[in-house]
């Protein structure tokens, strides 16, 4: 597994990334840390989380479990060496975190503190807020996103109270570099902006859904990463599973997300059917398994990426990790790229 650094920091990731979503909810302790040894033997040293996991569902009364799960491994492995830990404070929400009221620098020097604590560690390797105070249009919210009510002030003094308390962490010895999730271009570059300004710890990565399937990210981000020097930290890089074939013939395996979710968050649309079959049909010609050729094609970006993937269970895992050393032959990156022209936004 190559390793590559983190932004412009000295921290080296390995270019996939184990998930654990699914720790201390649909994924139990036990199957949890075999998990992460088995990624460890496969060369995987990140592991990513956030104080909101698990998902399917999300519930308050959860909060807290997936970081509590890795916490658990490191004190009773003491391996926490080993791996590159990160994590996330919650953007507004519902309620399920600190009754839906998002961050800002007083939030977050009080989230540090309670995520360090769960996760029984000292320092965590990377910060990341879990998406923009100002709005977002990840999560299919695209299709009808109006920026015109944004105060641009508001968001940078927002940006600059946030980098400040993050600063304070990264002095204190409690964080070493920061990212952020669900960002864009434009958000990427002003957190950039003003913290080489002011001095304050830079933006080393991004956390945004990318895959076969989900390519907002080629143009614009692209760019900014390429100049910026940011690592992409791509999410459901199989799509929700949509990319294992598993959904195929309207299967709905029982414990799938997909059982949980129904439309996997917008994902499931008329004209998603034929794009995910044109993509399982390059891999069945070539002999491929598509869990391997989905990831293997993380590889072939022209800007950093480290995949996070999750597998709810320890069999799945072993399944992905068997494509470990996947390279795409220049014909199937090319039979790739022609179903990207003929399907380009499946969802």
């Amino acid at each position: 597994m190559q390793k590559l650094a983190l932004g412009r920091t000295d921290i080296m990731v390995s270019e996939w990334c184990l998930g654990t979503m699914t720790f201390g909810n649909q994924t139990p302790q036990e199957d949890a840390h075999r998990q992460i040894d088995m990624s460890l033997d496969a060369g995987i040293n990140f592991l990513d989380t956030a104080e909101m996991y698990p998902v399917n569902p999300i519930r308050a009364e959860t909060v807290g479990l997936s970081e509590q799960t890795i916490g658990n491994w490191i004190t009773k492995t003491g391996r926490r060496d080993e791996v590159v830990v990160a994590t996330k404070v919650s953007g507004d929400n519902p309620g399920w975190v600190r009754d839906g009221r998002g961050y800002d620098g007083a939030v977050i020097r009080e989230a540090v503190d309670t995520s360090l604590k769960r996760l029984q560690t000292d320092v965590i390797d990377l910060y990341q807020m879990h998406w923009p105070m100002r709005g977002s249009y990840m999560f299919r919210q695209n299709w009808a996103f109006d920026p015109s009510g944004q105060n641009r002030q508001q968001t940078m003094d927002h940006m600059m109270d946030v980098l400040e308390a993050l600063n304070e962490a990264v002095k204190a010895g409690k964080i070493r570099a920061i990212g952020m999730s669900n960002e864009s271009a434009w958000g990427m570059t002003k957190w950039i902006d003003q913290a080489d300004k002011a001095g304050l710890p830079r933006m080393a990565s991004v956390q945004n859904e990318y895959s076969l399937l989900c390519r907002l990210y080629d143009t614009d981000m692209a760019e900014m990463a390429v100049n910026e020097d940011v690592t992409l930290l791509s999410f459901s890089p199989l799509a929700c599973g949509l990319l294992t074939g598993k959904y195929r013939n309207g299967a709905v395996p029982e414990g799938s997300r997909m059982s949980i979710n129904g439309d996997l968050g917008g994902r499931v649309t008329d004209r998603m059917w034929p794009a995910l079959q044109a993509y399982l049909e390059v891999a069945a010609k070539h002999g491929l398994d598509p869990v391997h050729m989905a990831m293997a094609w993380q590889r072939t970006r022209p800007f950093a990426v480290s995949a996070i993937f999750g597998a709810t269970t320890s069999e799945q895992l072993t399944q992905i990790l068997a494509g470990k050393d996947t390279v795409l032959p220049v014909e199937v990156i090319a039979e790739i790229d022609a179903v990207h022209v003929a399907h380009p936004m499946p969802y």
